[in-house]
């Protein structure tokens, strides 16, 4: 199998067959997840700055195939931040968000929730820190204007992904052009 297989695009960048062909290579490489990585696809990867010459890598993966990245996700987030050692590696599900219908819109359908920006910007969030569960959310307004959104996040497996909150940060930030701060909330 080629990385071309692993990638479902017309026309892949050059990021997305190095992901394909790693995937390709942890899938060769055997174990009992192969079966299930056999059937795995992206829609593409793209490389955001974190910060003072680090970067992440998020993953598109087509929505109706995340359920079955989520059973190997784990497995996959480690290989592949091995693999491209001085990267974070984030998977998010390739999402759509349509237009709020106007006065002349020709749109006869009645838009889905899921296709909103507030709904994709929650499953975005929602993906980024997969694993682990949003516990709560508040939002802070600024002097300025702008907002502050504080995600609390549930802390049972808190230490495993507090060394990549700054990625977390970047990501959301990139993606949805709102800033974002992960708390994990001391427990009782």
């Amino acid at each position: 199998m080629s990385a071309h297989n692993k990638v479902a695009s017309a026309s892949p960048s050059e990021l997305d067959l190095q992901i394909g062909q790693a995937l390709v290579d942890i899938e060769s490489a055997g174990g009992e997840s192969a079966p299930e990585l056999r059937r795995l696809q992206i829609s593409g990867a793209r490389e955001v700055e974190v910060g003072e010459g680090r970067k992440a890598i998020v993953v598109f993966v087509p929505v109706p195939l995340l359920p079955h990245f989520h059973g190997v996700q784990a497995r996959l987030t480690r290989e592949l931040e091995k693999k491209f050692s001085d990267r974070h590696v984030v998977f998010v599900g390739q999402r759509r968000i349509l237009p709020k219908p106007g006065r002349r819109s020709r749109q006869t359908q009645k838009r889905p929730r899921s296709r909103t920006l507030t709904a994709v910007h929650e499953k975005i969030l929602d993906d980024l820190v997969y694993p682990i569960e949003v516990s709560g959310k508040r939002v802070r307004h600024l002097v300025g204007g702008g907002k502050l959104l504080k995600v609390y996040l549930n802390n049972k497996d808190a230490n495993t992904i507090d060394h990549k909150f700054e990625s977390f940060q970047a990501v959301y930030q990139r993606l949805t052009g709102k800033q974002v701060i992960f708390e994990i909330p001391p427990q009782k």
